[in-house]
């Protein structure tokens, strides 16, 4: 607000308050997807990614408010145009709508209705929403700056990490280690 009152939002404003909050809600969905990586080190942050991934929904609701109200104007045949010649925006509402069951269901109330094995397997869409959020905002771009490609790299790394994870949890024991590998590697 103070920005656009003091015009600190430059020539265009309306990209500018569309940019912003892109960026922010790209900013907590990748936060919320940082928060196991941390649990493996021994930083237990998972309390706050309920909240994260609400504020991450929160600023990507307000962003594509700002591009259907203050960008296009609410003009529906011209949003449409701009789906078939910009379909990095197809990508982004993607993304967006795989956000909706999640912030719908992120309720103790709705982990209870569905069954933890249930809801976690639907809160995997957050990976989903992450990529297209970053590819996305690479496509936008239109060129090849680092901050976009920087956040692309975040999300490609952060479910690289999950999935190594996850293949290392179903990789059989080595035989001789009673189940379990040794500290040595197996051997």
């Amino acid at each position: 607000v103070w920005l656009t009152l003091t015009g600190g939002l430059g020539a265009d404003p309306v990209k500018a308050i569309e940019w912003r909050l892109g960026e922010l809600g790209l900013q907590f969905l990748l936060g919320g997807l940082v928060i196991t990586p941390l649990r493996w080190v021994g930083l237990n942050l998972v309390r706050f990614r309920r909240a994260i991934g609400l504020l991450a929904f929160f600023y990507i609701a307000m962003h594509l408010s700002a591009w259907i109200i203050l960008d296009m104007g609410l003009r529906w045949a011209e949003m449409a145009n701009d789906l078939v010649k910009r379909w990095y925006i197809i990508i982004g509402m993607a993304g967006f709508a795989a956000m909706i069951p999640l912030a719908i269901t992120s309720n103790n109330a709705s982990v209870k209705r569905l069954g933890a094995v249930a809801w976690r397997r639907l809160h995997k869409l957050t990976y989903f929403a992450a990529l297209a959020g970053a590819v996305h905002y690479v496509v936008l771009v239109k060129s090849w700056p680092p901050e976009p490609l920087l956040y692309l790299g975040a999300a490609i790394l952060l479910l690289a990490a999950r999935a190594w994870k996850a293949g290392a949890r179903l990789m059989p024991a080595p035989a001789g280690s009673g189940g379990r590998p040794s500290a040595s590697g197996g051997k």
